[in-house]
């Protein structure tokens, strides 16, 4: 996709290269889109997600990251078999040449030296025989809902720990999002209050998951309750930002940027400060490598497993799965996603298979 019109996609046949020592190829089986890969788009700049995977024109033009499984089709290292199942971070594409390093049973990291600046949980691959949270019947689920999850399990133990800063209440924008409905499913769970704020379209959808204590439409957002509370921001509409603050500006205890689903909105450039504590962006990466050093991988995979097991199956009741092949079903899935008009019941699973040569 161009970095400056999000809108304008286009697709690039290049000859597969031979592969060099060192290295491995990965064939990209299936991955999930979502309206997490819109925010990759929206701050691909700040937070370097167009560095993953830079185009030939990087300048110009951007690769969408997107999380799935891929396929060991050739290696030269050891580190590597043919015929292993990997899931991890991809571009949209149908394969990807990586340089495994830093190897263990439960995976590896690509050292291609692009992607060293970057966090390092985005660069490691694991191996889906030694991953505690798969399941073969299960894959869809896993790709189009569990790194939105583990943002939510993230944020949510981020909130825990700080007593959620005193507040009575958590708010939480685009709250048919599924890292939102995470966030929301956790803090219900510990036995906090969750306002969800959301479009008319789907109060319903949003109303009938039961995790949210309250609802409220964009165009009401004066019947939110202005008491001590937490702010999660996955819309990126700075409009909506403003009307919380400034109604919260004596109760707002914290206010979190996550993600940018309303991306295309433009807001009043001469609205002024905004009134109470300023927005911080939340580093999910960050927040794994505190808690990693603090209990150990294994205890975070424990828990992190766990709470993932118990919401997964809960999904089952309004998740619907749809597939999308093929170079013209993957960009109508993703017009879908830039407009904002796609069913937040469904989670989409993108494939694009090699063209036949």
């Amino acid at each position: 996709m161009q970095r400056a019109e999000f809108a304008e996609v286009r697709t690039r046949d290049l000859p597969p290269t031979p592969l060099e020592a060192g290295h491995a190829r990965i064939r990209i089986d299936t991955f999930a889109l979502t309206t997490n890969n819109i925010t990759y788009a929206v701050f691909g700049d700040a937070m370097q997600y167009w560095n993953f995977f830079p185009s030939d024109e990087p300048s110009i033009w951007g690769c969408i990251p997107v999380w799935g499984f891929g396929d060991v089709v050739e290696t030269t290292v050891d580190s590597c078999t043919v015929g292993e199942r990997l899931y991890g971070f991809w571009p949209m594409a149908s394969e990807l040449v990586v340089e495994p390093g830093r190897s263990d049973g439960r995976g590896f990291t690509d050292m291609a030296a692009h992607r060293a600046p970057m966090a390092g949980a985005y660069n490691r691959y694991q191996r889906v025989a030694t991953d505690p949270v798969y399941a073969a019947d299960r894959e869809p689920q896993q790709m189009v809902l569990y790194p939105l999850f583990f943002t939510s399990f993230l944020i949510d133990d981020f909130f825990a720990a700080q007593d959620d800063f005193q507040a009575d209440q958590i708010i939480v924008s685009s709250a048919s999002s599924k890292t939102a409905i995470g966030v929301a499913f956790l803090a219900h769970a510990r036995g906090r209050r969750v306002v969800g704020l959301t479009s008319s379209r789907n109060r319903d959808f949003v109303a009938g998951l039961g995790i949210y204590d309250e609802i409220a439409t964009y165009d009401d957002l004066d019947s939110v309750p202005a008491t001590p509370s937490v702010f999660v921001d996955m819309a990126g509409n700075q409009d909506v930002v403003r009307q919380v603050h400034t109604r919260g500006a004596e109760t707002l205890r914290h206010s979190m940027v996550v993600g940018g689903t309303h991306w295309d909105h433009e807001s009043d450039p001469d609205a002024g400060a905004l009134p109470g504590p300023a927005p911080a962006f939340f580093f999910a990466p960050s927040q794994i490598a505190q808690r990693t050093a603090e209990w150990g991988r294994d205890e975070f995979d424990r828990r992190t497993g766990g709470a993932w097991d118990i919401y997964s199956h809960w999904t089952d009741g309004w998740l619907r799965l749809e597939t999308a092949t093929g170079e013209d079903a993957v960009r109508s899935v993703y017009a879908q996603l830039l407009a904002g008009t796609s069913d937040p019941r469904t989670g989409f699973i993108g494939s694009l298979p090699p063209r036949a040569s």
